[in-house]
């Protein structure tokens, strides 16, 4: 395999063809999309060529993750494509490896990407992230009391505003930027039959909160893309402007909210789930796991974690797969070896191995799952790659109580 840099001027055509193959685009417009989004803005595109064409494209973005009350350097991969002719040659595996490699030189300090399927990414030392709740209703069933007062209309136009209301927003534990503002431009022009609504209440008239649809038909549905709030007054309004729109629209979907339970707000819900099942507007609540992550820097991530309690001890015995998918030339390999790990209000990873302490052993994939909070480790041990004494894994499910890792950003 021949992985390099995208070159616009070499590359564009052959990697039109990737993501028409794909079903990525279907038209010139999106091709004019696409040459957006791959343009950058602090971004890397690399492509793997077959024959001397460019086969397999991935792209990643620069950002940063929220763990708890600490801020995290991010790699984002937003697109793993590979043609009709180059499927089953690795390349999708190694090319996506040696992106990462190179924003990890560059500072990154976890890498996290949305899945096609459970198990391709593991190979590369990802592990599954949290259950995110996927909810569909019917808008005109919200039941608050919350006023709303006439939106702004927000186009493909306004997306610096809009890119700069999603960094401004409220996140917690888990929640994910994206730094170029090209990344949302792109997003924001996949489809004619998108649209924005918000309020411009922040300094200077900064948009403040707002809600970015993809509708369908004069009835619906319509899929909530982008939501952004600082207060959960402004998320109250935003939903009170979402029921006024309940006349015509018949179904709403979204991913719940980090922290709020959207069910308290609907009228009825089971009912609502057993009038419409099996038809285009069907409600329900449903729970995919569907975003991977991985830690990249382990002194970097323990460094940058504070726990309440006491301080827990133990030796790690780490293996991380992705080093079987780069080159021995490359500047980063994996962050396999042997750690003595302090998890407690300073937490940290340094290299070696203290004989009076206990020993896990597990993978970086199961790791960075304990990190998170997805699992409890004790859990953990018995579904993934992941094994220590009985009281260490009761020491550990104490200890890493965090809330549940939440992204708020889907790439």
């Amino acid at each position: 395999m021949i992985g390099r840099p995208y070159n616009a001027d070499v590359d564009r055509e052959a990697a039109h063809r990737i993501w028409y193959e794909c079903h990525w685009i279907s038209n010139k417009d999106q091709e004019r999309n696409m040459d957006e989004f791959l343009a950058g803005g602090g971004g890397r595109v690399h492509v793997a060529e077959l024959n001397g064409e460019a086969e397999c494209l991935v792209a990643s973005a620069p950002g940063s993750v929220r763990y708890l009350e600490e801020e995290l350097r991010l790699s984002v991969i937003t697109g793993v494509t590979t043609s009709r002719v180059a499927r089953k040659q690795r390349f999708a595996g190694r090319l996506t490896a040696e992106v990462i490699a190179a924003d990890v030189v560059d500072g990154a300090q976890v890498c996290v990407l949305s899945m096609f399927e459970q198990g391709f990414y593991d190979r590369l030392g990802f592990g599954t992230g949290g259950y995110e709740h996927m909810i569909r209703f019917d808008p005109a069933d919200l039941n608050l009391d919350a006023v709303f007062r006439p939106p702004r209309r927000l186009s493909k136009d306004d997306a610096q505003m809009v890119h700069e209301a999603m960094l401004s927003r409220m996140r917690g534990h888990g929640g994910c930027n994206l730094l170029p503002v090209e990344v949302t431009k792109a997003e924001l022009g996949w489809n004619e039959r998108e649209f924005g609504l918000g309020y411009c209440d922040g300094p200077d008239g900064a948009l403040s909160h707002f809600f970015w649809v993809i509708g369908k038909d004069e009835s619906g549905p319509y899929h909530i893309k982008f939501l952004a709030y600082q207060t959960y007054g402004q998320l109250m309004e935003l939903l009170a402007l979402l029921k006024s729109l309940g006349d015509q629209i018949r179904l709403v979907s979204l991913v719940e909210p980090a922290d709020i339970q959207l069910q308290d707000l609907v009228r009825q819900p089971f009912r609502g789930r057993t009038v419409t099942a099996r038809t285009e507007y069907e409600q329900h609540l449903r729970a995919n796991a569907y975003w991977q992550m991985r830690i990249c820097d382990m002194p970097g991530c323990l460094e940058k974690t504070h726990l309440p309690g006491e301080t827990v001890r133990f030796n790690l015995k780490l293996s991380d797969p992705i080093g079987q998918a780069l080159d021995s030339s490359s500047p980063w390999s994996g962050v396999a070896g042997d750690y003595i790990i302090a998890l407690g209000p300073e937490s940290k990873a340094d290299l070696g191995e203290d004989a009076k302490l206990p020993t896990m052993t597990a993978s970086v994939g199961a790791f960075t799952r304990l990190w998170l909070g997805v699992r409890p480790a004790s859990g953990l041990s018995a579904t993934d790659e992941l094994s220590a004494p009985v009281s260490l894994l009761a020491q550990l499910d104490h200890i890493l109580r965090v809330p549940p890792a939440r992204v708020g950003w889907d790439f």
